[in-house]
């Protein structure tokens, strides 16, 4: 119940839809709890008013019972009803419970009377993302699972493919598709940590707080930064270093050139001008340097590849050999 001497400015529909957005992505329980928290706090808690070192001082059951005032006050002014059951809330606990560690300072946060039935209420039928899709599963009894392989939205999630960069977020699903694993089906979740260093980083992080299991991909380059994780592999992940040189050198020849020629406004590139045994990376280079051309930009190369993929024949041997070890990493990991 609201407490009566709170003086509460009223967050905004897309104030609300924004939060619960943020709410339901798949972050670090505490880190997207709080963060939400404090900035509706801040900014719609009129009295008491709280800068965030007071905030930041609180106890954080104390936090979850400010903000969840200041938004079921917001739902209530809106119009929205409310389920005593708090059937989502319990779901969305469970949930998170299921794919992170934490403590009982955790789950104050998540322990909580949230009208997230009326959030719903404010959610369009169209062009929701996938986290938001999942959110509206959870008010039906369907089983969420099959919900999930039916209307592909990836939620829950059941593992975690940790990558270099953005070339593979956008490629690596492409082709797993075309070998019969969908990642927004499957519940597979794909983090571009943006280099070697980071994803050693990121995975030092997330093997703290994740249950899930891990699939580390790395460039053929990245044996030592793999040694540097081996130390901490947990036994429900795994490390998959690329034989063949980086992810661009996956690809097979036929799907390659066609990317290539699409890139250069479909002028034909003679076959006896490029030497088809160097790197991708250094093919592209090469060719974009002497033709005058931008700078090689990998993820841009990435968008063309991905527009230009045809058919299961596009998919090469260690592609193939790379989804099939997600794939039984999954299977072995029963949500």
């Amino acid at each position: 119940m609201e407490d009566a001497n709170l003086k509460i400015k009223p967050l905004l529909k897309e104030q609300i839809i924004i939060s619960i957005d943020r709410l339901t992505r798949f972050k670090c329980p505490e880190e997207k709890y709080l963060r939400v928290f404090y900035d509706i706090i801040l900014h719609n808690l009129i009295e008491p008013k709280y800068n965030r070192s007071e905030l930041e001082n609180l106890e954080n059951e104390k936090i979850m019972t400010l903000a969840q005032d200041v938004i079921n006050f917001s739902l209530d002014k809106l119009g929205c009803q409310s389920d005593k059951n708090f059937v989502i809330n319990k779901k969305l606990f469970e949930y998170e419970n299921s794919v992170f560690k934490f403590g009982d300072n955790i789950k104050s946060l998540l322990t909580n009377k949230i009208n997230y039935f009326g959030m719903l209420q404010l959610l369009s039928e169209n062009d929701l993302p996938d986290n938001l899709r999942w959110f509206k599963a959870l008010n039906s009894d369907v089983d969420i699972i099959k919900a999930r392989r039916n209307d592909a939205f990836r939620y829950p999630i059941e593992i975690l493919v940790l990558t270099e960069g953005a070339t593979e977020e956008t490629l690596l699903p492409e082709f797993a598709k075309l070998c019969n694993f969908d990642f927004e089906r499957e519940g597979v979740y794909l983090l571009p940590a943006g280099g070697k260093n980071q994803v050693v980083k990121a995975y030092y992080e997330l093997s703290e707080y994740l249950k899930i299991p891990v699939f580390v991909l790395f460039d053929n380059d990245g044996k030592s930064n793999a040694k540097e994780i081996e130390p901490k592999l947990r036994t429900t992940d795994e490390i998959y270093i690329i034989e063949c040189g980086e992810f661009e050198d996956l690809l097979t020849q036929k799907l390659f050139e066609r990317a290539l020629n699409y890139e250069l406004q479909n002028i034909s590139i003679p076959a006896d001008t490029v030497d088809y045994h160097l790197p991708r990376v250094k093919i592209l280079e090469d060719i974009f340097k002497k033709r005058g051309m931008h700078e090689l930009k990998k993820v841009e190369f990435a968008k063309t590849v991905k527009k230009n993929i045809l058919s299961c024949e596009d998919v090469s041997p260690e592609m193939r050999r790379i989804i099939e070890k997600i794939k039984k990493i999954k299977l072995n990991n029963k949500y």
